[in-house]
């Protein structure tokens, strides 16, 4: 077994689970796009305490039904994996022909798509823990009581169910994201290891420095 084609399977795996937790250290000094949009879910719950509107309701839905094709999506390219796991030996000689430099083995071949099985179901329970935390969401939206003002620890905790579904789904996007290295890997090692870099630079970019940060920055108090 190639010893770098093994590094470059597991780098990707590696760097989403890494990526993680270096991004609530980074959140202590520079609030990410998916923090400061997350004051935002508070003031939706705020105004939702407020007003007898199946605006709510049509929001909360158009979310849910993102989260529901992501999962089926996944649950999808997680059978095609499992599929594409027993023939191997058959695949082995057309993916050589896209290889740049050398060829892998079909143990190489194994452990990646076992590599990227990992991945994907990652994702698919990410995302259905999303779909469980926005149904919880509802359930609160639905269950608010209009004729007296909500408590301010109830629509904390509403928007905080809120965040935690849209941080179940980040973390699933954040896969697919990851998942551009490991389609690299069938071109070169190397260009994944290039690749998951380029892919950790991109996501740092999105959520710190982005125009689109800058702009939620304006007019959220951090």
């Amino acid at each position: 077994m190639n010893a770098i084609a093994l590094t470059a399977s597991i780098i990707p795996l590696l760097a989403l689970y890494l990526y993680q937790y270096a991004a609530r250290i980074i959140n202590a000094r520079r609030p990410s796009l998916s923090m400061l949009m997350n004051e935002q879910r508070f003031n939706w719950v705020t105004q939702a305490t407020r007003r007898e509107s199946p605006l709510d309701g049509i929001l909360s839905g158009n979310i849910m039904s993102a989260v529901s094709f992501f999962a089926s999506t996944t649950a999808l390219l997680i059978l095609a994996l499992f599929t594409v796991i027993g023939q191997l030996p058959q695949f082995a000689p057309a993916l050589s022909t896209i290889a740049f430099g050398f060829s892998y083995s079909v143990a190489d071949l194994q452990v990646h798509n076992i590599a990227m099985l990992v991945l994907f179901v990652s994702a698919f329970l990410s995302f259905t823990l999303s779909l469980r935390q926005f149904n919880h969401f509802c359930i609160f939206i639905g269950g608010l009581d209009h004729t007296r003002p909500s408590p301010p620890e109830e629509v904390r905790v509403i928007a905080r169910i809120n965040a935690k579904a849209a941080q179940s789904f980040n973390a699933g996007i954040r896969a697919y994201y990851f998942a551009i290295p490991m389609v690299a890997w069938y071109v070169s090692s190397w260009a994944a290891l290039v690749v998951t870099v380029g892919t950790v630079a991109l996501l740092i970019h999105r959520e710190y420095f982005s125009e689109a940060r800058w702009l939620v920055a304006q007019i959220t108090p951090h």
